[in-house]
C-alpha cells in the first residue's frame, strides 16, 4: 500500500470516515503529504483499505469542504496548493474548546464556504463573467473624481439604483438622498444609533433573534428587552408590557430570523402605532426578503409607515456575495442632514469602483435577473436538504415549513432532543459542519431546541444526503 498511515486503526472508536479524515489531516500537518500532492481516487483507496466507497467519499467531502483538498475533475483530487504552512506537528484530534455564542466567522468564514454555513448565497451560481466585465469597465473608466475621497453617504448612482429598486420591489417610496450606503449591516445599525438613539437607551429585540446584531448593540451600551416571537412574529403586546417606553425596536418582519415567520398585518399596524405614540424608532432588517419561493416578495413594513418611524435596512451580502461588504439604510427625509453628518464621521462605505459595479449591475437589469434565478434555485436546493434530512433522520428532526429565505430550521425530536442542540452543534463543528444551535439565538431561556442550517451551496441530492449523514454521525458520536 502506498499510504499505510491512512489505514484506520482497530482501537479508534470514531466512525471510519472520520478516522480517515483525521489521518489525512495529520498527514498534511506532518508533511507526509505536501501542498499540490495528488491523492488516490475514491475507488482505488476504498479498494486498498477494504472500505466502502461511501466511507471514503464522505471523508473526501469533509476534506474538500474544509479546504484541505481540491478536486480537479478528471485530473483527480489534490492537496490544496493554497494551504498555509502547518508546522511540524499533527493537528489536534480532540474536540476544540466550546466556541462563544457569537463569533465573527460563525456567519461568514473566510475562504471556502463550510457546509450549512449561514448567510452565504450560492457562490457557484453568481454571474462572475458579467460581474468581471462590469468591474473591468468601472476600473478602466476611473477618473480623478472616482480616485478622490468617496461620498460618505455612498456613490450617488448606486443610491439612485437602490431607490428605484425599492420602489418597484418593496413598495418603498424614497429618494436617492434618503438612501445611505454602508459597509455592512452593522455599519447601518451604528449609523442609526449615532444619529437618532441616545447611548444607554432601551430597545426591543426579537427573542430569538440575530445574535450578531444583539451583541453589537449591547457592546455599544444599548439596553435590549427580549420580546418573544410566535407564529405571527414579534409579540407587540408583550413588548408594550415589558418595555412600553423603549426608544427603538429591531425587527425582521418579512422572514423572522431565525424562526422564519412573517409579522402579521395586525401586528405590523400595532408596532407602527406604538412607535408613533412613543416617538420611537423601528429598524426594519429586510435581510433576505428577495428570496421568496412562492409569489412576489411581501411588502416591506416601511411601505406601511405613514409617520416616518421606520428605518429600513437591506444588504447585498446575501443577494450578491459577502465580500462586497455593502448594505444600505433608508432614512426619514426630515433627518437626511443629521444622517449625513454622522456618515461623514464614520467614513462611508469605501471603494467607488465597487459601488459603481453594483450600480451598473442593477441598472442594466442583471440584478433582477439574478434574483429571479436564485429564487428558483434556492427552492430546489432547500428541497434537496429537506428531503435528505427526512431520509436520514426520520422523526428525529422536523423541518420548519417556510416560504422563503436562505436557511432552514429543523426542530429536534427523539434521541436528538435528548442530546440538546448546543451539544449537537458543537459536535457538528468538530466535523466541519457550520450548524447553529437555536438555543444560542435566545436571550432568555430557550423555548424550543433546533438546528439552523444554510442550504444555498448544496448543489444536488447526493451532497445533501452526504452532509445529512455527517450530521447524523456527529449526533451518534455523542
Amino acid at each position: 500500500m502506498d499510504h499505510p498511515y491512512l489505514k484506520p486503526g482497530p482501537g479508534d472508536g470514531a466512525p471510519l470516515y472520520f478516522q480517515l479524515y483525521r489521518r489525512y489531516r495529520d498527514a498534511i500537518a506532518t508533511g507526509k503529504l505536501g501542498a499540490g500532492d495528488r491523492v488516490p481516487s475514491v475507488r482505488s483507496l476504498a479498494s486498498e483499505l477494504n472500505l466502502a466507497r461511501g466511507t471514503v467519499e464522505l471523508a473526501y467531502q469533509m476534506l474538500t469542504s474544509e479546504g484541505y483538498f481540491i478536486a480537479r475533475g478528471a485530473a483527480g483530487t489534490f492537496v490544496s496548493p493554497h494551504l498555509e504552512p502547518l508546522g511540524g506537528s499533527a493537528l489536534p484530534t480532540a474536540a476544540p474548546a466550546p466556541q462563544p455564542p457569537v463569533h465573527r466567522d460563525s456567519f461568514a468564514a473566510a475562504g471556502v464556504p463550510r457546509p450549512f454555513q449561514l448567510g452565504m448565497p450560492a457562490l457557484d451560481a453568481f454571474p462572475r463573467k458579467t460581474w468581471a466585465r462590469l468591474a473591468g469597465k468601472s476600473l478602466r473608466a476611473m477618473d480623478p473624481a472616482s480616485m478622490s475621497y468617496p461620498e460618505p453617504a455612498g456613490f450617488m448612482p448606486l443610491r439612485h439604483a437602490i431607490a428605484t429598486y425599492l420602489g418597484i420591489s418593496r413598495g418603498i417610496a424614497c429618494t436617492a438622498q434618503q438612501v445611505f450606503v454602508t459597509s455592512g449591516y452593522r455599519a447601518a445599525l451604528d449609523l442609526v444609533c449615532r444619529t437618532l438613539i441616545e447611548p444607554g437607551a432601551e430597545g426591543w429585540f426579537e427573542d430569538p433573534g440575530y445574535p450578531y446584531a444583539r451583541h453589537f448593540l449591547t457592546s455599544i451600551g444599548m439596553r435590549l428587552a427580549p420580546i418573544p416571537v410566535d407564529e405571527e412574529g414579534l409579540d407587540v403586546n408583550a413588548g408594550v408590557r415589558r418595555a412600553p417606553s423603549a426608544r427603538f425596536a429591531v425587527v425582521t418582519p418579512t422572514h423572522q430570523s431565525p424562526m422564519g415567520t412573517t409579522l402579521s398585518l395586525p401586528r405590523r399596524l400595532a408596532l407602527l402605532e406604538w412607535a408613533s405614540q412613543q416617538q420611537s424608532w423601528i429598524v426594519e432588517d429586510d435581510y433576505d426578503s428577495e428570496f421568496r419561493y412562492h409569489g412576489r416578495p411581501l411588502p416591506a413594513l416601511k411601505s406601511l409607515d405613514r409617520d416616518d418611524r421606520v428605518l429600513y435596512t437591506g444588504t447585498f451580502s446575501k443577494v450578491l456575495f459577502p465580500g462586497l461588504r455593502l448594505a444600505y439604510l433608508v432614512v426619514p427625509e426630515a433627518h437626511i442632514d443629521r444622517f449625513a453628518a454622522a456618515a461623514d464621521l464614520l467614513g462611508g462605505p469605501g471603494s467607488v469602483p465597487v459601488q459603481t459595479t453594483v450600480a451598473e449591475f442593477m441598472e442594466q437589469g442583471h440584478f433582477a435577473r439574478h434574483l429571479r434565478k436564485m429564487r428558483a434555485l434556492y427552492a430546489e436546493r432547500r428541497r434537496f436538504l429537506v428531503d435528505a434530512l427526512a431520509q436520514v433522520f426520520g422523526e428525529e428532526l422536523y423541518v420548519q415549513p417556510q416560504a422563503g429565505g436562505i436557511q432552514t430550521l429543523a426542530y429536534l425530536g427523539g434521541a436528538a432532543a435528548r442530546q440538546g442542540d448546543v451539544r449537537i452543534s458543537d459536535a457538528a463543528r468538530t466535523q466541519g459542519l457550520a450548524v447553529h444551535a437555536l438555543s444560542r439565538w435566545y436571550a432568555d431561556k430557550p423555548l424550543r431546541l433546533g438546528l439552523l442550517m444554510g442550504f444555498t451551496n448544496i448543489a444536488d441530492t447526493a451532497t445533501a444526503i452526504a452532509l445529512s449523514q455527517r450530521l447524523k454521525a456527529a449526533i451518534d458520536s455523542l
